[in-house]
């Protein structure tokens, strides 16, 4: 699917001449009048990135990137700033922004700063892709196999987790066995890493297991 890149800016000749520019270069271009505008409009599931003007009437793009981040956190934005707003540009940027461009800017720039705002979309898609994935292995452990992948990431040795579940330590190394299995974990290391990027902890494995 050919990326998206959406323009939210109230001023409208800046809207039109950056959309013909992106245009000209093949690419695929939405605009938008305002960021209430926007989150009305909200796309799915395809490919893009965000230019965002910071200052706006109505909603701000500090407030619309911070809806952005609940509802489509896999679209990087790029904030558009008037000169003399740099500092606010850089505010953004640690609120998560990819990067911000001073208006007005050249077509190189521009372009060269949306290139880089697609392939961090495509890094964060990849990313969530893979996180899905270990979550949907994680949800098939069985309820034992989940309270012994809990223990296990935490650190307990085999016996320690035997004595917290009443089981034999035997048990407990045919449990992890699966549990490495299911995972497709080649070390203790690897399961650890598993349930840190899923950002899992004891308890919720133990509430999320089938």
């Amino acid at each position: 699917m050919k990326p998206v890149v959406h323009i939210v800016d109230d001023d409208e000749s800046y809207r039109t001449a950056t959309a013909r520019l992106l245009s000209a270069y093949g690419i695929r271009v939405e605009v938008y009048e305002s960021g209430d505008a926007f989150l009305a409009r909200l796309p799915g599931c395809e490919p893009g990135c965000v230019l965002l003007d910071l200052q706006m009437p109505g909603r701000s793009g500090l407030q619309v990137q911070h809806q952005l981040s609940e509802l489509a956190p896999l679209l990087p934005i790029v904030f558009l700033t008037g000169q003399g707003d740099i500092k606010a540009g850089v505010d953004a940027m640690k609120a998560g922004a990819q990067d911000f461009l001073e208006k007005p800017s050249s077509g190189a720039v521009l372009m060269e700063t949306i290139q880089h705002a697609l392939a961090q979309y495509e890094r964060r898609r990849t990313e969530y892709e893979r996180q899905q994935q270990m979550r949907t292995l994680v949800a098939g452990l069985s309820a034992r196999e989940a309270e012994v992948f809990g223990l296990v990431v935490r650190g307990h040795l085999n016996k320690q987790i035997a004595y917290a579940l009443g089981i034999s330590e035997r048990t407990v190394k045919v449990h992890r066995h699966q549990v490495m299995e299911k995972l497709g974990a080649r070390s203790l290391a690897e399961a650890v890493s598993i349930a840190a990027d899923i950002g899992l902890d004891h308890g919720q494995v133990r509430r999320d297991a089938k």
